[in-house]
C-alpha cells in the first residue's frame, strides 16, 4: 500500500483560503444577514426595577428572553429606602444610557419608575408595569395596598431595627422565610422559592408610606400586567391604578412573583411596548 504525504500549500492558497474563510464569517455576521439577530442598538434599552423582597435576579428569565431577542438590558438594583431616594438612584443609573428606554417595574418598582421618568419623556418612551403601584401624587405603597381588601402581607412580614447616621431609629421589612412562599410566590416552584426567600431584599417601612410627588404615567404610554392570584397588591388595586393611568392592560393567573413563575408573558408585554419606540 502507497501512503502520500498531504500536500503542501503554498502560501498564495493559505491566504486565499483564509481570505474566503474571513468572507463568510463576515457575511454571517453582518447586521441584515440572513439569519442574523437583530442589532441591539435598533432596539430600546429595556430598564428593569425590582421591587420589595426581591433582587435583580429575579428578572433573570425575562433578561434571557430579551437578550435573545437583540435588546439591550439593564437590570437595576433597586436601594429599597424611599421613592425619592431609589428614583433618584434610578436616575443616575438611566443618565448613562444612550438612546430610547422602556422602563419597567415591578411591584414597589413601579412607585420607582413612575417617579424617575418624569421629566424624561425625550428618553423613556414607555413603562410597563408588572404587578406593580402606579401611584398619584400624594399617594403612598402602603396607602393604595389599604384602598382595596385582598392583601395579606401585614400578617407575613415582620420588621428589624437599625440605626440610622443621625442616631434615629430605621426599620427594614422582610416577608418571614416559612410564609415567603404562600405570600409571594406561590407559583413558584418550592426549591426557588426558598432561594428567593432567603435572598429577599428587605424594603424600609417608611418607603411604603412615603407619598409620590411625581406620576410618569400621565405623559409616558403604559403598559400593565395585571396578577389575579396576588397577595401583596391587591388585584382590585391593581386594576384600579391601571385604568386610571389608562394603561394597555393583561391579565394572568399569577403569584406576585410573575416575572419568576411566567417569565415568558412578561416578555411579551414588555415586547408590547418596545415595539411602539422608534
Amino acid at each position: 500500500m502507497r501512503i502520500t504525504r498531504p500536500t503542501r500549500m503554498t502560501r498564495h492558497a493559505l491566504l486565499g483560503v483564509t481570505a474566503a474563510v474571513g468572507l463568510a464569517v463576515t457575511a454571517l455576521t453582518l447586521p441584515g444577514a440572513a439569519g442574523a439577530a437583530p442589532r441591539q442598538q435598533d432596539r430600546p434599552t429595556i430598564v428593569l426595577e425590582h421591587g420589595a423582597f426581591a433582587d435583580a435576579s429575579s428578572w433573570d428569565g425575562v433578561v434571557r428572553r430579551l437578550k435573545r431577542e437583540g435588546y439591550p438590558v439593564v437590570a437595576a438594583a433597586n436601594p429599597l429606602r424611599g421613592p425619592a431616594t431609589d428614583a433618584a438612584y434610578l436616575r443616575s443609573v438611566l443618565d448613562h444610557i444612550d438612546g430610547p428606554v422602556v422602563l419597567v417595574g415591578h411591584s414597589y418598582g413601579g412607585t420607582v419608575i413612575s417617579q424617575a421618568a418624569k421629566g424624561l419623556e425625550g428618553k423613556v418612551k414607555a413603562l410597563v408595569y408588572i404587578a406593580a403601584f402606579l401611584p398619584d401624587t400624594g399617594e403612598s405603597s402602603l396607602g393604595l395596598t389599604n384602598k382595596f381588601p385582598g392583601s395579606t402581607l401585614g400578617d407575613a412580614v415582620t420588621s428589624v431595627n437599625y440605626t440610622l447616621p443621625d442616631g434615629s431609629q430605621g426599620s427594614d421589612v422582610y416577608i418571614e422565610p416559612d410564609r415567603f412562599r404562600h405570600q409571594f410566590a406561590a407559583d413558584v416552584p418550592a426549591s426557588e422559592a426558598g432561594l428567593m426567600a432567603i435572598g429577599q431584599r428587605p424594603i424600609a417601612a417608611a418607603a411604603l408610606e412615603e407619598k409620590s410627588t411625581l406620576a410618569a404615567w400621565k405623559t409616558i404610554p403604559s403598559w400593565s400586567l395585571v396578577t389575579t392570584e396576588d397577595l401583596n397588591i391587591p388585584v382590585a388595586a391593581q386594576r384600579f391604578m391601571s385604568a386610571r393611568a389608562h394603561a394597555r392592560t393583561t391579565e394572568i393567573d399569577a403569584s406576585h412573583a410573575v416575572s419568576v413563575s411566567h417569565p415568558g408573558a412578561v416578555t411579551r408585554i414588555v415586547e408590547d411596548a418596545a415595539r411602539t419606540v422608534r
